[in-house]
């Protein structure tokens, strides 16, 4: 037995509450090594013997470890517990004080067993419920849509135009509010607005004015109207915070500027000496390295935190926002965000809070802090695997196991699924072109749990390189759109919310087949069963697939093109993908 290799960690995400009377327990083990995983555990202050038992399922496996999962259950809901193991020659326990060959009984001390003191109600993760059945639509305001040419800033461009990183084009909230009836037929749920704030740039991540809508874009009023239409056609929508830093002309930093040392505003901001030099290289920090208009804001400074937070309330008060996204989430202060949640929730308990990380987030999303994240590390193993062919579906996989057990389940299914966005490459380009091989990865996204993401005109085929290329202006000619990868996204948003266990169902994989390069996995939820089968090859593939997966159906059909499959006798069957197709099988 690979004893090093074993690990449970209290707290974190190998134990955590389902609700005041149940805990999910995960432990990891080496590949392949156990082939029995019980818990034993009981009330922490009942010494009696023997405890409750019960077998921990192999639930997942990556390139190097098993991952083994239960829930257990008690009236009392104060929890020690440890666990038996077996690799078929050897049974030991495992215990908070490490392993032991003596079995469980009033030999064992209070001390060895792993406790959870008590489960209180604020241990309980609760992310809004609607984020699950959400498809959510990115919107660059800028370039979406113009809809009151009166509010249009200076220096226009004509639209459509190349833009460059100080191009305007005129895209406002009228323009959104005027494409509702388009991202309604296209089958959108949520909406995520980049910044809408009062700014100098066409991002707007340079705030100035953290209470007051960008005149270009509109007012609070024209914001108001935006979102009761949101809401009237059953769609959500967040906004976009930016806590890390400010702009230039933010009224703290302007101060700081003209009173150098004596302003009351000096420790608002990382100023190194007097006076503020506003020239590369400065002397203040800023968003990355000398972004000059983006000076960072000292978010542990008290008088900070309070504006801040009091515009996070006050645009949930004053417009009746779903959530807010925010920007660059893991440079800002862990006792910042734990403020946030808590004045943000008591308003609006349902609200979505959605972090900006790239990378592992465990310390954010741990239930005091934020929902989910932006899911960039699913975007680049999608890439990886559908995009760059860099890895096959074995480690596409292994990917995917490593990245889901860092975090709660709940957690994993509320998660933002992006494959784009304002910050990336456009979708297509990704691909260098090749629509079909995009396809697979849009496929993958609408099926896999968690809420997918569309960063506007990818659904109809906007190409552009890095910011800003990325930032084109949206297509509205109908001519010029790409109809037949519209149809693709509108089918697959529809089947989306067709079947629920696309939105709530268990995943497990499948297939995982490296020669033929080809992965596959079940979808279930109670007795619904969805298999998703995905040819990641040029070439035509054939698969046996068991009976019981839909519950020895004569008859299984793909979603995608009414294709069907008959049961065989011997209660399989056989089905076969074109090159560079997947299939969604029930």
């Amino acid at each position: 037995m690979n004893k090093a290799a074993i690990l449970h960690k209290p707290g974190w995400n190998y134990v955590y509450p389902l609700d005041r009377n149940t805990l999910k327990i995960r432990l990891k083990a080496a590949k392949n090594d156990l082939q029995e995983v019980k818990v034993i555990f009981g009330s922490r202050y009942d010494g009696k013997a023997p405890y409750n038992v019960k077998k921990m399922e192999l639930v997942a496996s990556d390139g190097l470890y098993d991952y083994f999962e239960t829930s257990i259950t008690m009236d009392d809901n104060r929890f020690r517990y440890l666990f038996y193991l077996s690799d078929g020659s050897e049974g030991i326990w495992f215990t908070e004080k490490g392993f032991s060959n003596i079995k469980p009984g009033k030999s064992f001390g209070y001390g060895e067993y792993f406790q959870y003191p008590v489960i209180n109600e604020g241990d309980i993760f609760s992310i809004p419920e609607w984020v699950q059945d959400a498809v959510f639509y990115q919107v660059f305001p800028e370039r979406f849509n113009n809809g009151n040419t009166d509010n249009d800033p200076d220096r226009i461009r004509p639209w459509g135009a190349k833009p460059e990183s100080d191009s305007f084009f005129g895209g406002d909230l009228e323009g959104i509010i005027k494409k509702l009836d388009y991202l309604e037929n296209l089958g959108v749920n949520a909406l995520y607005l980049n910044p809408i704030f009062s700014s100098t740039s066409n991002h707007k991540y340079n705030i100035d004015d953290f209470y007051k809508v960008d005149p270009s874009f509109g007012n609070k009023e024209i914001l108001k109207k935006l979102v009761v239409e949101v809401h009237r056609r059953g769609i959500r929508v967040i906004l976009d915070a930016v806590f890390n830093h400010s702009g230039f002309n933010f009224f703290a930093f302007k101060d700081v500027r003209e009173n150098g040392a004596s302003s009351k505003y000096s420790d608002w901001f990382f100023i190194d000496n007097y006076p503020v030099k506003t020239t590369p290289p400065v002397n203040y920090d800023t968003f990355a390295n000398d972004v000059i208009d983006m000076p960072k804001l000292n978010t542990s400074n008290p008088e900070v935190q309070d504006y801040l937070l009091g515009a996070a309330e006050y645009w949930l008060n004053e417009v009746d926002i779903d959530g807010w996204r925010l920007d660059v989430a893991d440079e800002v202060d862990h006792n910042f965000w734990r403020k946030f949640r808590e004045r943000v929730k008591k308003i609006k308990p349902n609200a979505y809070i959605v972090g900006e990380i790239w990378h592992n987030s465990e310390k954010w999303l741990q239930g005091d802090q934020f929902d989910a994240i932006m899911n960039y590390p699913l975007e680049m193993s999608v890439l990886d695997f559908f995009a760059y062919k860099k890895i096959g579906p074995g480690e596409f996989s292994n990917r995917l196991v490593r990245n889901w057990m860092l975090y709660q389940d709940r957690v994993n299914y509320s998660m933002l699924n992006l494959l784009d966005s304002h910050d990336t490459r456009r979708l297509i380009n990704f691909f260098s072109g090749e629509k079909e091989l995009m396809k697979l990865a849009v496929l993958f996204q609408f099926t896999y749990p968690g809420a997918p993401m569309i960063y506007y005109g990818d659904e109809v085929g906007i190409e552009g390189e890095d910011d800003p290329d990325c930032r084109r202006c949206m297509v509205w000619d109908i001519e010029k759109q790409d109809k037949d990868l519209y149809k693709y996204y509108q089918k697959l948003i529809s089947l989306r919310h067709e079947l629920i266990p696309l939105r709530r169902g268990d995943y497990q994989p499948i297939v995982i087949d490296e020669i033929k390069n080809t992965y596959g996995f079940l979808r279930s939820y109670e007795d619904e069963s969805i298999v998703v089968i995905i040819n990641n090859s040029p070439l035509s593939q054939k698969y046996t697939l068991a009976g019981n997966l839909f519950g020895y159906k004569k008859e299984i059909s793909n979603y995608l093109d009414d294709s069907s499959f008959q049961l065989g006798d011997d209660k399989k069957y056989i089905i076969e993908i074109s090159k560079f197709k997947g299939m969604i099988l029930s």
